[in-house]
């Protein structure tokens, strides 16, 4: 709803090199994804504030290259803006920001930024009409290691109590590849009330 797209998936991408870019050139690869014909970019988990690139100055780049697109193409863009910070008051900042500019999406590191901060920023963004795009950077060192750790299947249903309004899951193919029926179970997870006990889907 909040793109105005419907009937197809989504297209997106995240801006590469994730780490180099001035603001200036992040916003000038924000605005020929969006006006070439993606729905949506995003910022890498790690693209946060650097000396290269301020939180703020790669803001108001992004929202400028989001509105240029927006007037050009005739349909609303998105970009998931980071606003992971050191502190849930850092955070807090970033997103008004965001929301003050008019941008639809932040986005938050929830494993490293924090539980707590994660609940605050999903009702900030609830109750100010942002979206929240939930990231799971450091998930591996938890749940890849058979031995020890948490499965994400864990960390899924923790984020849903916590908030957000969409979570990397991973994928069947690519780099962040899982079993199938695994990265479905997840899914199911995160969007049904319901599931029935699938030791296949890693629900037991």
């Amino acid at each position: 709803d909040k793109l105005n797209k419907y009937g197809r998936p989504l297209l997106g991408c995240t801006i590469k090199p994730k780490l180099g870019l001035s603001a200036k050139n992040y916003g000038r690869a924000v605005y020929e994804c969006l006006r070439g014909g993606l729905d949506f970019t995003k910022d890498d988990e790690n693209v946060n504030s650097q000396p290269f690139m301020r939180w703020r100055d790669r803001f108001l780049f992004v929202a400028e290259a989001l509105f240029k697109s927006q007037a050009e193409t005739g349909e609303i863009k998105g970009h998931y803006l980071n606003a992971t910070a050191g502190t849930c008051e850092e955070m807090m900042k970033r997103a008004v920001f965001a929301r003050e500019l008019g941008v639809p999406i932040i986005m938050h590191d929830y494993l490293t930024g924090g539980f707590t901060a994660n609940t605050s920023l999903a009702f900030y963004c609830r109750d100010n009409g942002l979206l929240l795009h939930i990231h799971r950077a450091m998930h591996a060192v938890i749940d890849r290691q058979r031995n020890h750790g948490m499965h994400f299947r864990v960390l899924a249903k923790a984020l849903r109590m916590s908030g957000g309004d969409h979570v990397h899951a991973g994928t069947v193919v690519g780099k962040l590849e899982g079993e199938r029926e695994v990265t479905l179970g997840f899914v199911d997870l995160l969007r049904d009330d319901y599931i029935e006990k699938d030791r296949s889907r890693g629900v037991y």
